[in-house]
């Protein structure tokens, strides 16, 4: 059985972050599926989607992390095509991803004590993110 649904995430733009956990379980219970796999996924170039311990220091990290590994820059080749500011965002979204899966069990999602879903907005403008969640098994 395959059931999906979505939802919107509604960012204030560059490095914010957001906590999805207990939307996409909701999904999952919803789904009436008792085993298998909940794939997230974020529509759009500049979205990013994993799971992380979300507590305010790394809340504050990872974005940190990700401008010392690909900073905004005017010398990026999207930025001489369309120069819109955000191609830092396209490769910071593409080196993360936009999806990612979790295993559910029992009808829960099979994530450690610690670890959380998380949406961090990449791009420089605020957003409104649309959150596919798609829950396959039996």
């Amino acid at each position: 059985m395959v059931y999906r649904e979505e939802f919107s995430v509604e960012t204030s733009g560059h490095r914010d972050m957001h906590e999805l956990t207990g939307r996409v379980a909701t999904v999952a219970t919803r789904s009436g599926i008792e085993n298998g796999m909940v794939h997230v996924f974020n529509v759009g170039s500049t979205g990013i989607i994993g799971t992380i311990e979300y507590e305010s220091g790394l809340e504050r990290d990872l974005p940190e992390l990700l401008e010392r590994l690909i900073p905004p820059s005017r010398d990026y080749g999207h930025e001489l095509a369309w120069h819109d500011g955000n191609g830092h965002s396209h490769l910071q979204a593409t080196m993360m991803g936009p999806e990612i899966t979790v295993p559910l069990a029992n009808g829960r999602l099979v994530l450690g004590t610690w670890q959380q879903i998380f949406h961090l907005e990449a791009d420089v403008k605020p957003r409104t993110r649309r959150i596919v969640v798609t829950v396959m098994g039996e």
